[in-house]
């Protein structure tokens, strides 16, 4: 039978449209970019200066212990001359006693996630964003998307402030947020004409891929098979590679997994509160 969309009347077939490599929204990529371009940046610097913009810009839990509950240092420097291990802990307290001093630096419950370690670091998180941040930027917009990533940095580093209160360790790295992304696009990605609910799959230009799927409440959402296997497998994994950072190559430094627990937990328990359609 001829086909309409044909003068002559003979069958064409229509041209299909060609998917972008990345498809993603502005924001994700430019939120990548901004990550990737500080980083060469700080890169460039000499080892000094690389230094102190770390004491500028890393979230430090001592730092904000010092500033209000000082007297847990007090307790400490008591407990110095009975304990060997605490009395190692006032060494290293009288070192960064000057940088302590300094005051909380509030502002590096956020700054910290836009400082890697390395370019396996940041190309790590940038990956990770790229794969879950498209989804969450679609439904929420530029503005809120922007506003869970810094929210989710920012429960990370609390967390990793509440069981570390005395560490003088820096806290660099974006994998909170990519933590509290991936949280948040569990919230609605796997629900029926979700991106991940239907025959279509992942793709913005797929008539599956609905973006505006409902979230739906935390109970059913737990009897979700897929979504239980997929927070079974999270939580394994960044255990162990949490545990295993340095083993593997991944970073000179132990992860800092707490934190990556405290982002997934508010991107995920928290979510409607950035979901304009909840």
């Amino acid at each position: 039978m001829p086909s309409d969309d044909s003068p002559s009347g003979e069958l064409t077939d229509a041209p299909k449209a060609r998917e972008p490599i990345f498809d993603a929204p502005f924001v994700v990529l430019a939120l990548v970019a901004v990550l990737l371009a500080i980083h060469g940046a700080v890169s460039l610097l000499s080892e000094q200066a690389q230094d102190a913009l770390i004491g500028q810009y890393a979230f430090m839990p001592a730092r904000l212990t010092f500033a209000f509950w000082p007297e847990r240092f007090n307790a400490l420097l008591e407990q110095a001359n009975l304990s060997p291990a605490a009395l190692q802990r006032a060494a290293v307290l009288r070192d960064y006693f000057p940088m302590l001093q300094e005051g909380p630096k509030l502002w590096t419950l956020l700054t910290y996630a836009f400082i890697h370690g390395s370019w396996v670091h940041v190309g790590l998180n940038s990956i990770w964003i790229i794969a879950f941040g498209p989804p969450v930027a679609r439904r929420l917009g530029a503005l809120r998307f922007l506003a869970l990533f810094a929210s989710t940095a920012i429960a990370g580093a609390l967390v990793h402030w509440a069981l570390n209160m005395m560490d003088f360790t820096p806290l660099i790295g974006a994998s909170a947020a990519d933590s509290g992304l991936m949280a948040a696009a569990t919230r609605f990605v796997f629900e029926p004409g979700g991106p991940l609910g239907g025959p279509a799959g992942y793709s913005r230009s797929s008539s599956g891929a609905n973006y505006d799927a409902p979230a739906p409440p935390l109970r059913r959402l737990l009897r979700e098979r897929r979504v239980v296997i997929f927070l079974v497998i999270w939580l394994a994994t960044n255990f162990i590679f949490g545990a295993g950072a340095q083993s593997f190559g991944l970073s000179e430094a132990p992860a800092a997994w707490l934190a990556h627990l405290g982002g997934f937990a508010l991107g995920f328990f928290l979510f409607p509160l950035f979901d304009r359609r909840a």
